[in-house]
């Protein structure tokens, strides 16, 4: 496996994306389900179960993978507990609640966007 130089194009460019505070906040909730589920969350603890029915057409391995970043990324987190049949439930942790107002401002402005451009409103409600 070669090295990147440290002055190459793809070096650069991993470093600004590292250093700039926009791109790691959106790589940080970026995806097509990852903002939905914070929402979700925003109403309290829910089970995986839960979330796979207010989500509409996510796939449980989808929604999986999802709450595996979210969970890394320090924005929910998950707690199991020792029942039969095991319980699992994710909440926002106090990173991913500070994230809320942010992505109902972005609701906001997608719904302003979408209303002007392509005549109709969003279906999905927070």
């Amino acid at each position: 496996m070669t090295t990147a130089k440290a002055g190459s194009t793809n070096s650069l460019n991993r470093n600004f994306l590292t250093d700039c505070n926009l791109t790691y906040a959106v790589q940080l909730m970026g995806g097509r389900w990852k903002l939905p589920i914070l929402t979700r969350l925003n109403k309290g603890k829910r089970r995986f179960s839960e979330l796979k029915k207010v989500i509409p057409n996510i796939t449980e391995r989808m929604l999986t993978l999802q709450l595996r970043e979210l969970e890394r990324d320090g924005l929910i987190s998950r707690t199991v507990y020792a029942e039969v049949p095991p319980r699992v439930e994710y909440e926002l942790t106090v990173i991913g609640k500070e994230l809320i107002p942010v992505c109902l401002q972005l609701h906001d402005w997608g719904a302003k966007h979408k209303l002007l451009h392509l005549g109709t409103e969003s279906s999905l409600p927070l």
